[in-house]
């Protein structure tokens, strides 16, 4: 169990000194076309290994361009974290692009375009918030009526 919690304390240093260099440290223009953001750092137990998910805004092309500076830059943030982190052996870092906020932020979309859908039309499906509850509907009626008691 002590192995996890360092693996867990290693990812976050590493999440909070990736984000520092793509503030201030990489220079590669392509990393600066997107606005990118760390979500999810994996550290394997060996200490070995590292997964840098990042999360790009901006068009295709611009991700693209985005994440080639990145691998292009995983060199330098290897040894700048081995530097920042002082640690015996730094990990190799691989970023992978992180579509889970792209994802969601589609399914919102949907979810409220079928919202507008149902208003303009004037559904309301039985069971939604939008219908009244009346006080039987909800208790179903006495329990003791049910068991002839």
């Amino acid at each position: 169990m002590a192995q996890t919690r360092r693996v867990e304390r290693v990812a976050a240093l590493i999440r909070r000194e990736i984000s520092e260099l793509l503030v201030n440290g990489i220079k590669d223009e392509r990393v600066s076309l997107g606005m990118v953001s760390v979500t999810n750092v994996d550290v394997a137990g060996d200490l070995q290994h590292c997964k840098i998910f990042v999360s790009i805004y901006g068009s295709d092309a611009d991700r693209e361009q985005a994440m080639e500076g990145l691998r292009s830059a995983s060199a330098y943030v290897k040894g700048e974290l081995g530097r920042r982190l002082k640690m015996r052996r730094t990990p190799e870092v691989v970023f992978h692009l992180d579509r889970g906020l792209e994802r969601g932020t589609a399914v919102l979309g949907l979810l409220n375009e079928l919202g507008r859908e149902r208003e303009r039309r004037g559904e309301v499906p039985p069971g939604s918030d939008q219908e009244p509850i009346s006080g039987d509907a909800v208790s179903g009626g006495s329990d003791a009526d049910d068991r002839g008691d």
